[in-house]
């Protein structure tokens, strides 16, 4: 894995000197907290509710176990035990003193982490496929690439201050694992004819107050273009994104207002000027960079399909583990082992010091010290060989980390929402715990299969609500905490935006509006149809009929809670 050179540590370095002065200075009333919001916003420190957050980048989620067990001691000697890892495969700590952030970025930077451009109106943390290098259907691994982006973008003086936070994702597999269409450019690796490698490039993608789905502006790019049309992007927005309101400042709302066909019009004009400039990727430099995602050492390993298969019929949980979170790896003999952090009872996406030592010390035995977080706020092992995998099941099942859901409805994403955040309108915690109570079945929830259910607790969408099958949105409701439903959205190849079903619900009602819904599906569903492929077939209003049937629609009319 990358690994950093002399710039990086240069950088850094002198990052943590300036920033230790900049918090001397507000402790000191030196600096207002107006005039220090900026300066640690650039260092991944937000105000939160409580207390302090701070945001760690985890480049497209690859990290090493020293880099784990460093998380891991920041949990326990700053925070209160834990750390939540989120949908952009960063982790935040929750309860961080502001005299001490210095001492933690320093430590980071001494296992070759920081916590730069995790906020901001910058380039934010670069993410991918969390199987980059090992998944069966990639068709070239794309982290060198997210490298090179993250080495170019990291300070770069143009786009220090752009008209609002900005974020790149890459795909490289056939299955789009990464969510590349709601992002501000999603990169999808392609061959030309002639088997060259390049990129389809989608903009204008996001989500928050104006849900929408990228659109392509290219269709094919030679890699050694990449920075430069990356550039030619940046610029056009930078000229034309609105800065006048912080609510149309995406570049999805230039896109909408100009049309692609014109955003992208401009972007090659502005690119024709610096499309072979000293951007331009070479062959060297590629290679330079690619060097550090060289596959480990794997072994000649004989298929461990028999052993695998007896395993299986004398024990039923792993037999589920298997089916939901182990998936099919590239090389002969070795497995991808996923770590759900979505044990009932636990917050999506918390893990505590213990458990993240615990996942270096699995990282260490059985995936060459390496971890990957996924955007689902999951963990992954990616080389893990397959007469390992019971072992590694019973160590992780004795941790809380082996929960077979992967993909099920008990893997929810869900941001920290109103018990952190500031900017939340309603908790969203307490309702991803109440649904995963309710539904803590795993025979029924193999039953039903593959379902993605999301939370936010805000129109911003920390929790991706706009693309889950069914999406959940904190809302304020006369100082009350309600939430609004929306079904039929959706990730990946076939991306879509949910619709929303009809009025909000209160807390209470919230498990039993999901049971709903379920009901409409069950009874709906033709044989290996999904919970998306029904409700596109459907439509919403089957569903909307049943959910709004008494008691919830004469409750809601009433103004009571049915289910308090």
């Amino acid at each position: 894995m990358y690994r950093y050179d002399e710039y990086d540590f240069q950088i850094v370095k002198e990052r943590v000197a300036q920033y230790r002065d900049q918090v001397r200075r507000r402790l000191s009333d030196e600096l207002t907290e107006d005039e220090f919001r900026p300066l640690r916003l650039q260092n991944g420190l937000y105000l939160q509710r409580h207390a302090y957050m701070l945001r760690i980048a985890v480049p497209y989620g690859l990290l090493a176990s020293r880099q784990v067990r460093m998380l891991a001691h920041i949990a326990r000697k700053y925070d209160r035990g834990y750390g939540h890892f989120t949908t952009r495969q960063n982790i935040q700590f929750n309860w961080i003193n502001l005299e001490e952030t210095p001492e933690i970025l320093e430590q980071l930077a001494s296992v070759e982490m920081h916590a730069i451009q995790t906020s901001g109106n910058c380039i934010r943390n670069i993410t991918s496929d969390e199987f980059c290098g090992v998944a069966a259907d990639e068709i070239i691994d794309p982290r060198p690439y997210a490298e090179i982006l993250r080495e170019w973008s990291t300070f770069h003086p143009e786009f220090a201050y752009l008209p609002r936070k900005f974020k790149i994702a890459f795909n490289g597999a056939l299955e789009d694992r990464a969510a590349i269409a709601v992002h501000d450019i999603g990169l999808n690796v392609v061959r030309n004819e002639q088997g060259e490698v390049g990129f389809r490039v989608m903009v204008g993608g996001g989500m928050g107050r104006t849900p929408i789905i990228g659109s392509v502006i290219r269709e094919y790019l030679p890699w050694q273009h990449m920075l430069t049309y990356i550039e030619a992007i940046m610029r056009v927005y930078n000229q034309h994104g609105r800065r006048d309101n912080i609510y149309k400042a995406r570049i999805k709302i230039l896109l909408k207002a100009i049309g692609a066909e014109e955003f992208a019009r401009q972007v090659e004009a502005e690119w024709a000027d610096i499309k072979d400039g000293p951007s331009t990727l070479t062959v060297e430099e590629f290679e330079r960079v690619a060097a550090y995602f060289t596959p480990p050492a794997y072994e000649t390993l004989p298929p461990g399909d028999q052993e695998l298969a007896q395993l299986r019929s004398e024990h039923k949980g792993f037999d589920n583990w298997l089916k939901r979170n182990v998936k099919q790896h590239k090389t002969p003999g070795y497995a991808i082992a996923i770590l759900s952090l979505k044990k009932t009872g636990v917050p999506p996406g918390d893990a505590t010091a213990e458990q993240i030592d615990f996942v270096a010390d699995l990282a260490d035995r059985y995936s060459f010290g390496e971890v990957r977080v996924t955007h689902e706020q999951n963990l992954v092992l990616a080389d893990v060989k397959q007469t390992d995998l019971f072992a590694l099941w019973q160590e992780a099942k004795a941790r809380g980390l082996a929960t077979p859901n992967i993909g099920l409805l008990t893997d929810i994403i869900c941001c920290p929402g109103g018990d952190f955040c500031a900017l939340a309108n309603a908790k969203s915690i307490p309702i991803a715990e109440a649904i995963a109570e309710r539904f803590d079945n795993l025979d029924f929830q193999h039953d039903i299969g593959d379902i993605e259910l999301n939370i936010s607790g805000c129109i911003n969408a920390c929790g991706h609500h706009h693309v889950g099958n069914i999406g959940i949105l904190g809302v304020d409701k006369d100082g009350a905490e309600w939430y609004q439903v929306s079904i039929g959205g959706a990730q990946g190849n076939e991306s879509s935006i949910g619709k929303i079903i009809g009025p909000s619900f209160s807390a209470h009602q919230m498990p039993t509006v999901i049971e709903r819904l379920l009901e409409v599906y069950v009874r709906e569903r033709t044989e290996d149809e999904r919970f998306i492929d029904t409700t596109r077939r459907l439509g919403i209003a089957p569903f909307k009929e049943h959910v709004y049937a008494t008691p919830i629609k004469a409750a809601y009319n009433a103004g009571e809670d049915a289910y308090a």
